[in-house]
């Protein structure tokens, strides 16, 4: 089996050693992460592995806070006439008594690099190139190990980009990477692993490996979100109420809706959040502006005609044509209802028990309540944004989540995908409608199109 590559994350104090490891590991607990100066005081370590086999092994460090009296101090340790190479001066450092002492940080960092294959250099880009930095580089040289220089938020409207890469090139540091720890760039794990293959040829194979998971991974967690969010819009779309056509059982209904969809749509959030490996509270949606429901005569939708099989020529059929015969008796005020009973009366025992219940209902004056589509065009913008808000989010990141408004998308216009039409006909889809079955085939099928149909909406 092969040894994992080992990798000292190392740096001034406060650059982001600690964001950089969270970022990688996608674990928001490991060390901890604060503005306060000299935060890290001890090495910690974690492991990536792929199907079980440990290829990657990192370490975060202390920061280095006095490189400038350190190199000075590394110097005087030298005797007349020795020339001592970088390791051998870095451990005659390490057995001193001040690397015990005033040193401690320091050696802690450099103990750690002479044990690792090579270390990341973290660089804060906002920061100019000052002799301290200069400095920290001399020293961690000395332990004769690949460095990668690592630009932390490069993306700054006031970063010193140009004159780190000016700089490092320098001190023949050519090869580096901008890797933001709080908002990664999708591609930044594959260009930091890409990176380190070129300094370290005999790790290439592990580190295209992690390459390869990574974006298996990335495809997965996308595929898992877009069923997460069709499931929702799928229990949405099909949930629906009988109200007596009463003011106040209406306004009762309405508000107990609102809840139950704003409930809905938190445990997606949740859930999201689960499957991106953050924390339960890191995104504060809005308040979701309901409106008044939706008064519909889905009854009358192709689809539920379809299901009652009125253009299939059967017993349904026959049954509607006598149905709207009852319409021209009694003048056409209850077309479409008398047309409706007749399909079930002539549709027999099945097609009774799966709308009789919602005809009797509308015989005796009550209103079906749903949920109105543009409410379910927010709830389609809303997630799909905080998906992609996820997929740029590193794991560092303190900050709560907000939503941006809902921008205007193929959501916002047009018809509805098919499988959220269809849903309006088909109340057993929701979970949200008392003794709705957890799932169905059919429920199923319909959330795997409509998840396919996300990713051209997006």
């Amino acid at each position: 089996m092969t040894k994992p590559l080992k990798l000292a994350v190392v740096g001034h104090t406060n650059v982001g050693k600690t964001s950089l490891l969270r970022t990688l590991l996608r674990d928001v607990d490991f060390g901890e992460v604060s503005h306060r100066p000299s935060t890290t005081r001890h090495v910690e370590g974690a492991r990536l592995s792929v199907n079980g086999n440990a290829l990657l092994e990192l370490y975060d460090t202390p920061g280095l806070e006095d490189a400038i009296a350190l190199l000075d101090y590394l110097e005087r340790l030298e005797r007349p006439g020795e020339r001592l190479d970088g390791p051998a001066r870095i451990s005659r450092f390490l057995e001193s008594s001040e690397a015990r002492q005033r040193f401690e940080q320091e050696a802690k960092v450099l103990r750690q690099l002479l044990q690792c294959d090579a270390g990341l250099y973290l660089i804060d880009a906002r920061e100019p190139v000052l002799a301290k930095y200069r400095d920290e580089l001399e020293v961690l040289a000395g332990c004769a190990k690949p460095l990668l220089p690592v630009l932390n938020f490069a993306s700054a409207s006031h970063g010193q980009e140009e004159a780190w890469r000016e700089a490092l090139g320098r001190l023949g540091l050519h090869a580096l990477v901008r890797f933001d720890t709080v908002a990664p760039p999708q591609d930044g794990e594959r260009r930091l692993y890409e990176s380190l293959a070129l300094l370290l040829e005999k790790s290439r194979p592990s580190l295209q490996q992690l390459i390869d998971d990574h974006s298996a991974q990335a495809i997965a967690r996308q595929q898992s979100a877009r069923l997460l969010i069709a499931e929702l819009l799928i229990d949405c779309a099909a949930c629906r109420q009988q109200v007596v056509a009463r003011p106040e059982a209406e306004r009762a209904a309405i508000e107990q809706l609102h809840q139950s969809v704003r409930q809905r749509e938190q445990r997606c959030v949740e859930a999201l959040l689960r499957l991106y490996a953050f924390r339960k509270d890191d995104a504060l949606p809005d308040a979701l502006p309901l409106l008044d429901g939706r008064w519909g005569d889905d009854l009358f939708n192709p689809e539920t005609l379809k299901q009652l099989g009125i253009k299939l020529g059967s017993g349904v059929a026959a049954g509607a044509a006598a149905g709207a015969g009852v319409d021209l008796l009694v003048g056409g005020l209850t077309l479409g209802a008398a047309a409706l009973l007749g399909a079930v009366a002539g549709g027999g025992v099945q097609t009774a028990r799966g709308y009789g219940k919602r005809l009797l209902g509308k015989f005796k004056g009550q209103h079906e309540l749903s949920i109105d589509d543009s409410v379910l065009r927010l709830l389609a913008m809303r997630q799909l944004q905080l998906l992609q808000a996820l997929n740029l989010r590193g794991h560092a990141a303190v900050h709560k989540l907000q939503l941006p408004a809902a921008e205007a998308t193929l959501w916002s216009q047009g018809k509805l995908p098919l499988p959220l039409r269809k849903s309006r006909a088909h109340p057993e889809w929701s979970t949200l409608n008392p003794g709705s079955p957890a799932s169905s085939p059919e429920r199923q099928a319909q959330i795997a199109e409509l998840a396919a149909a996300l990713i051209t909406s997006s």
